[in-house]
């Protein structure tokens, strides 16, 4: 199961946040997925049209940052991902096009 939360946006809209197995050979990676939406069953359906199925968020234990809120409005496809950070690493955040190239390339 994902371990992630949400937030909802002042708007009314919603931006979850996922820490899912990271597709492909490499063994116990993780990444964190971000989607911006108008609700949180629109976010989880964008992950399951992508080909990500079995995606649920239950519970609210590890909303996004205020980092990740303003990664995610920034990008105009308002759905990004990095790999899941490690004690003090950081990486730069990708479009999730790059992640789902790299688990069919695998």
């Amino acid at each position: 199961m994902a371990a992630g939360g949400f937030c909802k946006l002042p708007n009314g809209s919603v931006v979850v946040a996922l820490t899912l197995p990271s597709p492909g050979p490499s063994a116990g990676a993780r990444v964190r997925v971000l989607v911006h939406a108008v609700n949180r069953a629109r976010a989880l359906t964008r992950l399951r049209n992508l080909g990500l199925r079995a995606v649920y968020l239950r519970g609210n234990a590890e909303p996004p940052t205020p980092d990740e809120v303003t990664a995610v409005l920034h990008h105009p496809d308002g759905l990004i991902w990095r790999t899941a950070p490690a004690q003090g690493a950081q990486e730069l955040w990708h479009p999730i096009r790059a992640l789902l190239r790299r688990g069919a390339a695998a």
